[in-house]
This record gives C-alpha cells, sequence and structure tokens, in this order.
C-alpha cells in the first residue's frame, strides 16, 4: 500500500507531481495540504463513482482541513457539455468560490475534462486537481492539461490548456472498473507503445495476461511508464504546436468514429483502438510501416478484447466528420502516422483516395 511510483511533469513555475499507487485516495488531503493555500474545495464525480469512492476521498480531505463540497453528475459523454458546465458553475459560484479555491477531479476522462475546464475558465483559473478512476484517465486525460467540452459537431473542440496541480492515481479504482471500460483504456496503453516505446509495447504483448488480471506492480509500473512518456512529451509541447500532436495517433478516425456513432455508443478507448489499426494500415498502404508490424498491433488490439472494424456509415460521412478534427490546419487533414513500432510521424501529405480506401476497408455503409 501506498506511492509504488511517482514522476514529475517538468513545465517550470507549473510543474506539478504525479503519485501512483494503491491506498492513496485515504491520503489525499495530506498530500495536497502542502500545495494549496484554499481551503474551499469542490469534488466533481459521477453517479457511479460518487458511491465507490466519494466517502473516502471527501473524509479524507476534511480531515486534512478543507471545506468539501461535493458535485455529482451524470455518468458519460453527456457530461461534457455546455448544460453540465453550467451546472457546476453555478454551484461553484453560489457557494462563493474564490481564486485560491480548488476543482477535484474524481472520475474518468469526462469528468476530468470538464473539471479543469471549469477551473480553467471560473474566475479565469482556480486551482485544479486530478484524481482518475479509470485507466484511460489514469494513462492519457489526467496528464498533460487538456480540458474541454464536446460540440455536437465534433469532440473536444472547446476548451483550454490548463494544468492540474497534482495528480493522484490509485489503482485499486480499477477494480471497480468495469471490464469494458479497462479494455478501453488499454487501448491508450497500446497508443505509447506504437508511437514512442517499441519495449513498452513488446512488453503488453508478454504481459498482457497479468496487466489484465490488476497484478499490481504489472499495473504500477505500466501507469508508471505511460505517464513518463506523456509527461516527456507534454514538457517538450504543452500546446500541441509540434510533437504532441503524436498522442493523438488513431484520434482522426476515433473521433469520427465517436460522432458518427452518437458520443457514449462506443467508448472513447474502442474508437482509439478501431482508428490506431486503421492509422497503422493507412501507414502500411502509404509504404511508411512493414506489414509485419501492423499484423503485431492487429493482434494485440484483438488479444486485448477491443474492436477492430468501425460502425458503417458512408465513406463521405467519415471523411466530412475527419474534416472537423482539431488537427486540420488550413483545411487540410493531418495524421499521425507509423514508420513502424515505436516511432511514428505527423503528415498532411496523404492521398485523400487512399484514405476512402482505409475507410471502406473498415467502416463502408
Amino acid at each position: 500500500m501506498g506511492v509504488l511510483n511517482s514522476l514529475q511533469v517538468d513545465l517550470g513555475a507549473r510543474s506539478y507531481p504525479i503519485e501512483i499507487g494503491q491506498g492513496l485516495l485515504d491520503g489525499l488531503g495530506d498530500g495536497l495540504k502542502p500545495l494549496l493555500k484554499g481551503r474551499q474545495m469542490a469534488v466533481l464525480t459521477t453517479e457511479t463513482v460518487a458511491p465507490l469512492y466519494l466517502e473516502r476521498a471527501q473524509a479524507s480531505l476534511t480531515a486534512a482541513g478543507f471545506d468539501v463540497t461535493p458535485i455529482i453528475l451524470p455518468d458519460g459523454e453527456t457530461s461534457k457539455s455546455w448544460q453540465a458546465l453550467n451546472q457546476v458553475f453555478d454551484v461553484l459560484i453560489g457557494a462563493r468560490f474564490e481564486r485560491s479555491s480548488t476543482v477535484v477531479a474524481l472520475g474518468g476522462g469526462v469528468i476530468g475534462d470538464l473539471s479543469g475546464f471549469a477551473a480553467a475558465s471560473l474566475l479565469r483559473g482556480v486551482n485544479f486537481v486530478q484524481v482518475p478512476t479509470t485507466l484511460l484517465s489514469q494513462v492519457d486525460s489526467s496528464v498533460g492539461g487538456k480540458t474541454g467540452i464536446n460540440h455536437p459537431l465534433g469532440k473536444n473542440l472547446i476548451g483550454a490548456f490548463y494544468q492540474p496541480k497534482k495528480v493522484t492515481i490509485d489503482i485499486d479504482t480499477l477494480r471497480t472498473l468495469p471490464r469494458r471500460e479497462l479494455l478501453a483504456g488499454l487501448a491508450e496503453v497500446i497508443k505509447y507503445g506504437i508511437i514512442w516505446d517499441a519495449e513498452l509495447f513488446a512488453r503488453l504483448e508478454r504481459d498482457l495476461d497479468a496487466f489484465l488480471a490488476l497484478e499490481p506492480t504489472v499495473v504500477a509500473e505500466v501507469i508508471h511508464r505511460c505517464c513518463a512518456i506523456k509527461a516527456e512529451v507534454v514538457s517538450a509541447d504543452e500546446r500541441e504546436a509540434g510533437q504532441r500532436a503524436l498522442l493523438n495517433l488513431g484520434h482522426t478516425f476515433g473521433h469520427a468514429i465517436e460522432n458518427l456513432a452518437g458520443y457514449g455508443e462506443i467508448l472513447h478507448g474502442e474508437a482509439v483502438a478501431i482508428g490506431m489499426v486503421m492509422a497503422a494500415d493507412l501507414s502500411h498502404w502509404l509504404k511508411l510501416c512493414p506489414g509485419n508490424d501492423v499484423a503485431r498491433i492487429r493482434e494485440l488490439v484483438e488479444r486485448a478484447g477491443l474492436p477492430l472494424h468501425a460502425p458503417k456509415h458512408a465513406v463521405e460521412a467519415y471523411m466530412d466528420a475527419m474534416s472537423r478534427d482539431k488537427k486540420v490546419e488550413a483545411g487540410v487533414m493531418r495524421f499521425v502516422l507509423m514508420r513502424g513500432i515505436g516511432s511514428a510521424m505527423i503528415s498532411s501529405d496523404v492521398d485523400a483516395a487512399v484514405t476512402r480506401q482505409v475507410i471502406e476497408a473498415y467502416a463502408v455503409a
């Protein structure tokens, strides 16, 4: 029990620690006390997470001297909306929050994104803390400061870069995570291996069963490696002006899949898994990536229990949805492509006809 791994996201005066371990919810308040001047705090969570972890988190924070206001929202992508954001603002403003106050995100990526955007916007910025409870949020969305909400025309189109004061990852929360959610988070873990670390990818091939059995040492080490990769990328490119876009492998296809399916019908990680396989195939068709690496990616995604094919829609519907991706520049789609496992690149020089062929292979209506 306790902290198993830790690291620092290096952003100068806005640097912050990430702690990974077991039973960390019970020490949450003591861990935050030295970092925060204000005592006023809101804990944003969901209807599913609240019965599991809110009481423990609130007890720890209260014992450390914080005045806690819980805010419980519905589960799912519907909470990444203007309506939910305004509900949060109503509570925070009604509670007379000040700039020294803190918003704590207790939950998955949706709560983290919404909470961070609320913290970034209220009074032009209050303190923000991430306590991610899903695998996807622990390895990806809780680190790096991306916050925001969805728009009916696209995912994550409205938001801000806003860094937390701390990220506390209690891997014990994964034991109550539905199997489907755990597998969806695994897609983001696989992504780090593909874009950055061939050894991580090979470890997942070797230790997948132990990871899915939630063996603590394996889980903590893999999460630490994913966070370390993201911390390195974010420290070099906080606002996605360059290499941070590599973290979006599979997301150009994936966001279009989510949009066309209707947010919440397909989990984000599931859409990313399909998108990564499509991006790998696109890379192979463009003669960038060896066919053997594409086969290894498909095999690992399939072994992880993740989908390989997208919902059936017209090719032009996918192309239109992808044209609204936030990586588009001067009206041109940019893709994260592979040179092979462990090496990725960003390209805007992709023949639309080849892109259509890949869509046809995976998602023809």
